[in-house]
C-alpha cells in the first residue's frame, strides 16, 4: 500500500513525507527510474498502455503532483523544471513520457475547476488526472449541471486515471454559438474503447472514452471560453501566478519535453552503434570512420541542440512571466506555440536522419531507434503540436492580422 505524505500548514510536505523536497531532487528521482522505464519500453508498445510497474514507479517518484496545489501535497513545479522531467521520462519511453505528460497537464487544468470539485479530484494527492480536448460528447443542461453523453477519442492514460476530464458541447437551443465545456468525471463512470492500434505512441494507451447518460454537477464543469481569456473559477488558485500559466502555452512546454527525449536518447544511441558496426557493401568497416557518417552525426546533433534553445527560450519566458506576473502580447502566445511546433520538427528531423543512417538492423521491433522514429512522427501529428500549422499563425500575427485561433 502506498504511504501517502503527511501534509502541514500551507499545504508543506512534513518530515517523513515521500515528496521530493527540491525540483532537483525529482528530476533526479526519475532519472534513476530510466532504467525501469526502458526496460518496459518494448512491452509498453505491445501492450498500448503504459504497463503497471512503470505507472507505479513514476507516482511514487511525483511526477503526476508537479502541477497539483501544494495545499493538496501537489509541487507546482516550474516550467523549466517539468520540462527536465517530462524529457527525461521521454528519454527512456516516448509512450510513457507522452502519457506523463497528458496527466500532468490535466492535473494543471482541474486546478482551475472550482475549489469543490478540487477537494473531490485532489482527494489524495497521487492523484492520475486524463483529458482530452477533442469535443466529441455533447452536454446537456440539467437542473444542478449536465448530462453528458458521446464518445471521446485520444485519451491519453485514461485507463490508469482516476479522473478524465471530457470534452463536451453545450447547445443552448437559441441564437448563442455552442459553449465548449471540461467535464470533470470519475474514470469508473466511462466506458473505454479497445481501439487505440497505432504506428507511433503505440503505449500511450489513448483509447476513445464514451460517456452514457453521466451526470455532471455544476461544480464540475469549466468552461474553455472564459478559460482561453484568462478567466477560471477556482477562489483559492485565482491568485496564485503558478495557475495564471495559461494552459495551452504549458501545453507547448510539455510537448516540447516528448519530443526532446527521443531526439536525445536516440542520437546517444547513434554515437555507440557507429563504432559497432560498418556499412555494408563498402570499404568502411566501422561506421564511424565514414565521412558521410560524421555530416549525418553532427547535422542531426546541431538540429536536436536548435531545439534545445528554441526551448529554452520560451520555458524561459514562460518562468518569468510567473515571477514578474506580466501579461503575455499576442506575438509572445503566437510565437512560444509556433517555437514549441518547431522544435518537435527539429527533432523529428533528427531522429529520421539518425534513423535513415542506422543501417537495416535498426528496424527490428526492439531496437529503440525505430520507435523513436515512429514516435516522433506522432507527435508531430498532433493538431496543437502541428510546426506547418503553428508557422501559419505566427506569421499571421507578423504579418499584422489575428492568429485566427483563440487557443493560444
Amino acid at each position: 500500500m502506498r504511504v501517502l505524505p503527511r501534509i502541514g500548514p500551507g499545504g508543506l510536505a512534513l518530515p517523513g513525507s515521500s515528496a521530493p523536497n527540491t525540483d532537483t531532487e525529482l528530476v533526479e528521482r526519475v532519472r534513476k527510474l530510466q532504467p525501469l522505464i526502458r526496460s518496459h519500453a518494448l512491452r509498453t508498445e505491445q501492450e498500448r498502455r503504459v504497463t503497471r510497474e512503470v505507472v507505479e514507479a513514476l507516482t511514487d517518484a511525483g511526477v503526476h503532483r508537479m502541477n497539483i496545489p501544494r495545499r493538496y501535497g501537489g509541487h507546482q513545479s516550474s516550467a523549466r523544471t517539468q520540462v527536465d522531467v517530462l524529457s527525461e521520462v521521454s528519454a527512456a519511453c516516448g509512450s510513457a513520457g507522452f502519457t506523463a505528460l497528458i496527466q500532468a497537464g490535466c492535473a494543471f487544468i482541474a486546478a482551475l475547476f472550482p475549489d469543490e470539485a478540487q477537494d473531490e479530484i485532489f482527494a489524495r494527492p497521487d492523484v492520475r488526472v486524463s483529458g482530452t480536448l477533442v469535443p466529441k460528447a455533447k452536454a446537456r443542461a440539467v437542473d444542478g449541471g449536465y448530462v453528458v453523453d458521446g464518445t471521446s477519442p485520444f485519451a491519453t492514460g485514461c485507463q490508469d486515471s482516476d479522473w478524465h476530464l471530457l470534452t463536451a458541447v453545450s447547445h443552448s437551443g437559441d441564437d448563442r454559438p455552442p459553449e465548449l465545456l471540461w467535464t470533470a468525471v470519475p474514470m469508473s463512470d466511462l466506458d473505454v474503447l479497445d481501439d487505440w492500434q497505432v504506428s507511433g505512441l503505440a503505449g500511450s494507451g489513448s483509447n476513445s472514452v464514451v460517456a452514457r447518460g453521466v451526470h455532471v454537477p455544476a461544480h464540475r464543469v469549466l468552461p474553455l471560453g472564459p478559460l482561453l481569456g484568462g478567466s477560471f473559477p477556482s477562489r483559492r488558485n485565482s491568485a496564485d501566478p503558478f495557475y495564471g500559466m495559461p494552459v495551452l502555452l504549458l501545453f507547448c512546454v510539455w510537448t516540447a519535453a516528448g519530443a526532446l527525449g527521443p531526439a536525445r536518447t536516440a542520437l546517444a544511441e547513434f554515437g555507440d552503434r557507429v563504432h559497432q558496426r560498418g556499412i555494408t557493401y563498402t570499404i568502411y568497416e566501422r561506421q564511424h570512420e565514414a565521412p558521410v557518417t560524421h555530416l549525418q552525426f553532427a547535422e542531426a546533433a546541431m538540429k536536436i541542440s536548435c531545439a534545445e534553445l528554441l526551448t529554452d527560450e520560451f520555458v524561459s519566458l514562460i518562468d518569468a512571466r510567473v515571477a514578474d506576473g506580466n501579461a503575455y502580447t499576442p506575438r509572445e502566445r503566437a510565437r512560444i506555440r509556433a517555437q514549441s511546433g518547431y522544435a518537435a520538427r527539429l527533432c523529428k528531423e533528427a531522429v529520421d536522419l539518425i534513423g535513415s543512417a542506422s543501417g537495416a538492423s535498426s528496424l527490428r521491433l526492439d531496437a529503440p531507434v525505430q520507435r523513436a522514429v515512429r514516435d516522433l512522427n506522432a507527435l508531430n501529428l498532433h493538431s496543437f503540436v502541428n510546426p506547418t500549422a503553428n508557422l501559419e499563425l505566427y506569421g499571421r500575427v507578423l504579418s499584422g492580422l489575428d492568429a485566427g485561433t483563440p487557443f493560444l
